[in-house]
């Protein structure tokens, strides 16, 4: 069976069961108390992607490992969410969808109490998987239960309304994640699930019990599902732990890269011969669905590397709080709130290539804009292009996904939807690694660059270094300061370094986009663009 699903298909089952075209939409009380469950369970799952986000020196100083290393706990869920999305579609037809999502709400509430008591790293990750893995069914069968909910003229009214709980919960992400830490201690940002969680299932449960879709048993490709998990854990890791061991250098890494190489090649020769897939592979033979798929999952992965890697400098290098830092990228959504509406109701009158190309211009303008920050810049300056990358997501996943699922048949909707998204998940998580990756070895570079130009006898050297004696530090404080500031301004370069190539890569991105056909989107394109991200 293809994969996730937006919707799934319906199929003969039991008695008590109903296929989702039988179903009538629900009305007063029920639809409000339904879609505000829903959302409220959608909304939990996309703030566990960003709340993390501020958190991760307090983690990581708590844990006793690096910062970097404490990215894991971001990319361990991305990855293992990933994995465990295109398993949606078989589980809601072997199960059904009111079943699967109440069951994946209340494992993601439990999860999550689990990784607040987590006592070291290790345990922490491993939990992050397990978190990740039961997340996977929630967002899809959000959208499939909603629509349900609503009459198809409300269909679009239905969409917005979801779609405004993922783009509200970036913002209020690292704005609760930051205040959180500061003022509790970080495993809250976890234990606030808990009753958001249980309320959400309780109430989907008492709703939608009566409205269960139909099940059948279906074949599953175990194979692979395995060769999957084989594939991509191991770039993952080898991808998180080679800064560390030194990339190449070390026997560990490249064993991780040629099991990754194999098992995706054994993967793809798998999928593409296999009569039930857990990936339908064919949909790259069109090439709307690969141009799209890859423009919206590389210009993801930048993005996200870069939202990871923005508050780790800002609190490790620009002395701010978990708090400040979460208020400067909290705005992020302020315009893709404002924005988002608009772009989707016009999204039919103009072609939706322009729209992305325009995305892209503007998320290669805010990384141009923080490529020139400096260690004087104040809290404005850092702001505003925060602010204006609202503008760029508001015009990015919409159109982008509307351009991969154009001209796809709609029986094949939820199985291409599927892909795309985890393509797109898994390319955050890639993002990530590599993004403070290679923040961690340009400080390197630049840190080595910079200490040529101090040392005794240089008057800017010799100046500081009396200035802080006159302060009352011992020599061995003085060298600690030294150091400091020259740290301080390796990892700006290196920051702006980062922010500077990933504005390129925006730009180099736009050729891809119109290397698609321009398309018309159909109902379900819209639909299925409406919740993609």
């Amino acid at each position: 069976m293809a994969s996730t699903s937006l919707t799934s298909v319906g199929a003969p089952g039991p008695a008590n069961s109903i296929a989702p075209d039988e179903l009538q939409p629900l009305s007063g009380s029920a639809r409000l108390w339904g879609t505000l469950a829903l959302s409220a369970a959608t909304f939990m799952n996309v703030l566990d992607t960003s709340i993390a986000n501020v958190s991760l020196p307090a983690i990581a100083g708590d844990l006793g490992v690096s910062p970097n290393q404490g990215t894991w706990v971001i990319t361990s869920f991305g990855v293992a969410n990933a994995i465990a999305v295109p398993l949606t579609g078989w589980l809601s037809q072997r199960f059904g969808q009111v079943r699967l999502f109440t069951a994946s709400v209340i494992l993601f509430v439990i999860t999550s109490w689990l990784c607040g008591l987590a006592p070291n790293m290790t345990t922490l990750i491993f939990l992050r998987v397990l978190q990740g893995l039961v997340a996977g069914p929630m967002i899809p069968l959000s959208q499939a239960l909603l629509l349900s909910s609503y009459p198809k003229a409300l269909a679009g009214v239905a969409m917005a309304l979801w779609s405004m709980t993922t783009l509200i919960a970036p913002v209020m992400g690292p704005l609760l994640g930051g205040w959180i830490t500061d003022n509790i201690s970080w495993p809250w940002i976890f234990y606030i699930n808990i009753p958001v969680g249980f309320g959400a299932a309780f109430i989907t449960w008492s709703i939608f019990r009566k409205r269960e879709s139909k099940t059948r048993k279906l074949p599953i490709d175990a194979i692979g599902l395995a060769l999957l998990v084989i594939w991509v854990g191991a770039l993952q890791i080898m991808l998180d732990k080679g800064k560390e061991l030194d990339w190449f250098h070390s026997g560990e890494v490249i064993a991780l890269g040629l099991v990754a190489l194999v098992g995706l090649i054994a993967f793809v020769i798998w999928e593409l011969t296999e009569e039930h897939p857990v990936v339908d592979l064919t949909l790259f033979k069109r090439r709307n669905f690969w141009a799209g798929a890859l423009a919206l999952s590389i210009g993801y992965g930048l993005f996200f590397g870069n939202v990871v890697l923005l508050p780790l400098w800002l609190q490790q290098y620009m002395g701010y709080t978990a708090t400040d830092a979460g208020k400067i990228l909290a705005p992020v959504g302020l315009f893709a709130l404002i924005l988002s509406p608009l772009v989707g109701k016009n999204l039919a009158k103009f072609d939706p290539r322009k729209f992305a190309a325009f995305a892209f211009l503007v998320f290669a303008l805010v990384l141009w804009m923080r490529s020139n920050f400096n260690t004087q810049a104040d809290e404005f300056t850092i702001l505003v292009p925060t602010i204006i990358q609202g503008v760029a997501m508001a015009f990015f996943f919409i159109p982008l996904v509307t351009i991969t699922l154009s001209g796809i048949e709609p029986s094949r909707i939820p199985a291409a939807s599927g892909l795309s998204n985890f393509v797109r998940i898994v390319a955050g998580s890639f993002g990530t690694s590599i993004a403070t990756t290679i923040w961690q070895d340009r400080a390197s570079m630049h840190h080595a660059q910079l200490s040529e130009y101090v040392s005794p006898g240089l008057g800017a050297t010799d100046s500081v270094m009396a200035g802080l004696a006159s302060a009352g530090l011992t020599p061995d404080q003085i060298l600690i300061t030294v150091n400091r500031l020259v740290d301080q301004q390796a990892y700006m370069l290196a920051a702006n370094d980062v922010f500077f190539a990933s504005a390129l890569i925006f730009l180099l991105l736009l050729p891809l986009v119109f290397l698609a056909k321009r398309s018309k989107p159909s109902a379900s394109d819209k639909d299925a663009a409406a919740g993609a991200h």
